[in-house]
């Protein structure tokens, strides 16, 4: 119960607040136009924003997994017949290591909360359950909330469509996230690519649309930002080549 009571206290309540507030403020703009899937995509924009730092230091995290994955693969090889050597090895590298273990704790913690938040606001929170939870500064609504996205998809329902749009953004995100990897392709990072979209798709079928649209939302958040790292990658990449190439020209005719 102080559990849960810390979740809606500490998680839930602020976020359910911030989205409530965003809707309104569409209905003031927009009042003829207004629905929850404006307000989510708009909530997820705020949110990813907010969250920016975390995930910045999560991609550092991602790549010290990789280093150690590797430590871990020479270790085995250096101790192939010596398991109790090998188990004291990786401890000690583990151990020097805390930041990703820390880090993937944390964000398994984290993306349980917020499948938690999302599942309580689209299948009873905002038709009236926890009104109770909006702040004095929030107006309480005297009508219900609009939860049909676009005149098509009811929020608080399952939906086929957003499911598989949501499973084809996971999988273009995966592909990015191997295109832009300095590491090289291994056959788990391809069994993710095509077999996490997949498990993502019969997983959520029969969750609440607006979580759906908040994870494509998400994902069209993290493709963007891929696609502007790779972007500036290739340009920097291109860039030197330009001047190598010009300083060899230069160099060949002295």
């Amino acid at each position: 119960m102080f559990l849960v009571t810390l979740f809606v206290k500490l998680f839930y309540q602020p976020l359910f607040n911030l989205l409530v507030a965003i809707y309104n403020g569409l209905a003031f703009v927009m009042p003829q136009k207004v629905d929850m899937g404006i307000a989510v995509v708009l909530f997820t924009i705020a949110f990813r924003l907010l969250w920016l730092p975390i995930s910045l230091a999560s991609d550092r995290s991602e790549r010290e997994k990789r280093e150690i994955a590797e430590k871990v693969a020479e270790i085995k090889k250096q101790f192939v017949r010596d398991p109790i050597g090998e188990r004291k090895a990786i401890k000690a590298l583990f151990r020097s290591k805390p930041g990703p273990v820390a880090a993937s704790a944390f964000d398994l913690i984290f993306q349980i909360l917020v499948a938690l938040m999302l599942y309580r606001m689209f299948s009873t929170g905002l038709e009236g359950a926890d009104f109770h939870l909006l702040y004095k500064f929030i107006p309480q609504p005297k009508e219900p909330f609009n939860l049909v996205f676009l005149g098509k998809y009811d929020l608080s329902q399952p939906s086929i469509f957003l499911n598989f749009l949501q499973s084809l953004f996971l999988f273009l995100a995966e592909v990015l996230s191997a295109i832009s990897s300095p590491f090289p392709l291994t056959r788990r990072d391809l069994s993710t690519i095509f077999f996490l979209p997949v498990l993502s798709f019969f997983f959520f079928m029969f969750m609440p649309a607006g979580k759906k649209l908040f994870i494509i939302s998400t994902l069209g958040f993290s493709i963007i930002m891929m696609l502007a790292k790779l972007i500036i990658f290739l340009y920097h990449d291109l860039g030197k080549k330009l001047r190598n190439f010009a300083l060899n020209k230069a160099q060949a005719k002295t």
